[in-house]
């Protein structure tokens, strides 16, 4: 009897991983503010989408209110901001990061990425790869690198 291909198996582990996470992800409802008009806010929620997520959107002309209710550091304030079980996600956070934070539960309010990197999800820069940083951040304002894209 022969052993199976270490490659054959790495693959079918990898596959069994992404289908065991796949319904949990679908079952995940990804509320999003933007602001009126944004393109690449919809864009990121397309991301989200392909990435298993289901995603409501909600536009209005200021979604301040919704980033101070949710405490978002203003240093750290993007063009959207989304919740999902209990987490704010701020900006252009890429998805495996979101199902990262919904799976292991961390004691952390969010994930944000400030700005617009040209680089993150929903930007669709072409060529873009300028590296950017995902921040976490707790109620309190406390932040801290959480992942290097």
């Amino acid at each position: 009897m022969s052993l199976p291909n270490t490659k054959h198996l790495l693959a079918a582990v990898m596959l069994a991983g992404l289908l065991a996470m796949q319904p949990a992800l679908a079952a995940t409802t990804v509320n999003m503010a933007k602001n009126t008009g944004c393109v690449c806010c919809e864009r990121w929620a397309a991301a989200m989408r392909k990435a298993g997520f289901t995603v409501k959107t909600t536009e209005r002309p200021d979604i301040t209110p919704i980033k101070d209710k949710d405490r978002v550091p203003t240093a750290l304030r993007s063009c959207h901001t989304a919740t999902a079980d209990g987490y704010v996600f701020e900006g252009h956070v890429p998805p495996d990061l979101v199902a990262k934070v919904l799976k292991t539960r961390p004691k952390i309010a969010g994930l944000a990425v400030p700005g617009m990197p040209l680089a993150a999800p929903g930007m669709d820069a072409q060529g873009a790869n300028a590296p950017y940083q995902v921040i976490a951040f707790n109620k309190d304002g406390r932040t801290s690198v959480y992942a290097q894209r």
